[in-house]
């Protein structure tokens, strides 16, 4: 019997060719597969740079729009200023223009050709501070003087336009002449003479020592414990309090000075109210204290102010005249 060969040397070398075959071809896999992954990852990091780049590009160019849509708008800015200040200087100029025109106008009038426009002018200036000067400062005699020379003025303008302004001024002045003298000086005088009648006329408070020399004994005895006075304490018997009365009063007539000044009439009156209150604190009653409160009555019912309805008429008239001549 033959013997026949062993198959189990033969297949192991086949199998250990076929495991070298998949193992090379494995490891030529995992190569293939490294390889691309290598290169996947530089194409991505690639990709990303590029996106990066496009991204700051982007940044740079939102940056520079923006800093264009700054400039531009300071440029409007600018622009908007230099349209208010071209603006206004074509309404100075329009100003300019229409203040010219004015001139232009005031010089094309008749009335300022000539002496008669001085004349006219110089009056105008005389009635007003006439009307200052009584009606603020109380100047009777410089208003009448200022009136004089205004009607002298005017009587030296021919054109008879002005007719009925020489007999307003001559009614004016009429008006000035009767009046005696200025309300607030009048209420100013009387209420000074009147202060110092009072003042006499109050009694001076003493020093209780002097009084209490030409008492009797007992009467000094009995003063530190017993004290006379008046049930309704209407007048002051104190010196204390006849001081305080005399100040109160003399008080009051300053302030009764000070609202005539300015011709405050309300003030002026409650002020003489209050001086009337203090006389009756001052002085017992008697016929002398009412003939002083009646005398305070009668000053405190003066007039500050004239009343005078003439006063201004021909001020009046004579630029209403020359603003309906301009205006023809």
């Amino acid at each position: 019997m033959s013997a026949t060969p062993d198959p189990s040397p033969r297949r192991r070398s086949r199998l250990s060719a076929w495991l070298l075959s998949l193992l090379v071809v494995l490891l030529l896999v995992a190569a293939a597969g490294w390889y691309g992954w290598q290169w996947w990852q530089a194409r991505q990091a690639a990709s990303d740079a590029d996106a990066t780049m496009q991204l700051d590009a982007l940044s740079e160019r939102v940056a520079a729009l923006r800093r264009d849509q700054r400039a531009q708008a300071q440029r409007l800015q600018q622009a908007d200023a230099t349209n208010r200040v071209l603006r206004d200087e074509l309404l100075g100029l329009g100003e300019r223009s229409a203040i010219i025109e004015d001139s232009f106008a005031r010089f094309a009038d008749p009335d300022r050709h000539g002496a008669q426009a001085l004349r006219l002018d110089e009056t105008e200036l005389l009635l007003s501070l006439g009307q200052q000067r009584l009606l603020v400062a109380g100047d009777l005699d410089g208003a009448r003087r200022a009136y004089a020379l205004a009607a002298g003025v005017l009587a030296g303008v021919d054109d008879p336009t002005y007719l009925s302004l020489r007999q307003s001024l001559g009614q004016e002045r009429a008006a000035l002449e009767a009046i005696e003298v200025e309300p607030r000086a009048q209420a100013l005088a009387r209420l000074a003479t009147f202060a110092a009648t009072v003042a006499s006329a109050a009694p001076v408070p003493r020093h209780d020592a002097a009084q209490s020399n030409g008492q009797p004994w007992w009467r000094r005895a009995f003063a530190a414990i017993v004290e006379v006075q008046p049930t309704d304490r209407a007048v002051a018997v104190q010196p204390a309090d006849i001081a305080a009365a005399r100040a109160g009063l003399q008080l009051e007539i300053s302030l009764a000075r000070a609202a005539a000044e300015r011709r405050d009439v309300d003030g002026y009156r409650a002020a003489l109210a209050r001086a009337d209150a203090w006389l009756t604190r001052l002085l017992p009653p008697s016929d002398e204290r009412e003939r002083q409160r009646r005398q305070l009555r009668e000053i405190a019912s003066l007039p500050l102010s004239l009343s005078l309805p003439p006063l201004g008429t021909t001020l009046r008239q004579l630029r209403e005249s020359r603003a309906t001549r301009r205006e023809s």
